[in-house]
């Protein structure tokens, strides 16, 4: 198979193989999206002269076509086509011919993948979005349902203060639906379009319409000016993987308190065998694996960032083959975390607090204690401070 690129010199089969990498097989993901813009940006073109009505329908017509025989698995993007711009333009052309040559007008790969990327990312967000709410509807409903369980808040891991599994698993919710917020805010950058940019320098002797492309993929603003186009690579996923880093921390957090809880030692719940595992060797074990995997897989959101921010760092200015690396460490980021808050939703529901299990400290409400002294003699809240403090270490 051609390239698009090609110009009749044959090519050394490792290049391909090694500049290619996975990124054709990554773009499976990006079919839809991409038949989605190359559809507004076919319009457009007709829209400005450049394409007459029955080319138009064609090529319409064609992609839908091919975007739908994608979505049932009859094709895929293979190697050999090298990436999913090159697939669908061969795919294209082969169905209805020479109309399928004329829809490269006006665009280049570059802000072609682009714009399917930033299509995606805005379904991902609000995909995760969605996963994240859900994680946080079930901790409200396990604060209403089992609320009333007293619970010690710890400091420095000693008990410290009273607290509650209302009061818990509200806090670690009420952190989630920040971070969906957070997550949100990435739209700022993901929801400009870049079609009309090319490779970076606009599109010369065409009258290209980037207002034509914004309005029919719905995004509120061109990405201006088109310079800016290629310097932006890497900002919108970096900021969506920082909040997913995040996020999975929280995730991890909470893990980490399941876990602790789950321990002999303290015996404050119960996790379900549904979502626990067991020992080849120790037949009395059943293992949290599910939490310990979720505690664990906040490193691997961390190293996505650190990645992507690794690749884009000190590039110079216009496109670099270098921007391709982007995607693996984008989409398994993002791939975990929604395994994580999938999994997390469902397993949620099915843990038990066992209050017989539970012991606060006597001296757990020495705090409170203090204040009481403060409220009832008037005296200063460290004075309150030394009286209960010397009252316990007399106990």
């Amino acid at each position: 198979m051609s390239r698009l690129w090609d110009k009749g010199v044959s090519l050394d089969e490792r290049v391909l193989r090694y500049t290619a990498g996975e990124d054709h097989a990554l773009d499976n993901r990006l079919v839809r999206y991409d038949v989605q813009a190359s559809i507004a940006h076919a319009e457009m073109l007709h829209d400005a002269g450049l394409l007459d009505a029955r080319a138009l329908d064609a090529i319409r017509g064609g992609l839908r076509e091919i975007g739908e025989a994608h979505a049932r698995g009859d094709w895929s993007v293979t190697l050999e086509m090298e990436d999913g711009q090159t697939a669908l333009e061969t795919l294209l052309t082969r169905k209805i011919g020479a109309a399928g040559e004329r829809l490269h007008a006006g665009r280049s790969r570059n802000d072609q993948v682009l714009a399917a990327l930033r299509l995606y990312l805005r379904d991902a967000v609000e995909s995760l979005a969605e996963d994240a709410r859900r994680v946080a509807l079930a901790l409200e409903s396990l604060a209403s349902e089992q609320g009333h369980v007293a619970l010690p808040g710890y400091t420095h891991m000693q008990q410290a203060m009273p607290s509650s599994v209302a009061l818990w698993a509200r806090g670690f919710a009420a952190e989630i639906v920040d971070d969906v917020d957070a997550l949100r805010h990435a739209h700022r950058r993901i929801l400009k379009n870049p079609l009309g940019s090319a490779a970076g320098y606009g599109t010369p002797n065409l009258p290209v319409s980037r207002e034509g492309t914004r309005l029919r993929l719905d995004l509120p603003e061109n990405h201006e000016p088109v310079t800016a186009v290629q310097l932006s690579r890497g900002k919108a996923e970096a900021e969506v993987l920082f909040q997913v880093a995040v996020l999975m921390q929280d995730l991890g957090r909470l893990a980490s308190d399941l876990l602790l809880f789950y321990t002999r030692e303290f015996g404050f719940v119960e996790l379900p065998e549904t979502f626990t595992t067991g020992s080849s060797i120790m037949p009395q074990k059943r293992n949290p694996d599910v939490f310990e995997l979720v505690r664990g897989r906040s490193a691997t959101a961390q190293a996505c960032l650190v990645e992507v921010l690794g690749i884009t760092a000190k590039l110079p200015s216009g496109y670099q083959r270098d921007l391709q690396l982007i995607k693996a460490p984008l989409f398994r980021s993002l791939d975990l975390c929604h395994e994580s808050l999938d999994i997390m939703a469902a397993a949620i529901p099915l843990v038990r607090f066992v209050p017989e299990r539970i012991r606060l400290d006597p001296d757990i409400h020495a705090a409170a204690e203090a204040n009481e002294l403060v409220a009832k003699e008037g005296i200063p809240f460290r004075e309150a401070y030394r009286r209960i403090g010397r009252r316990l270490r007399g106990a």
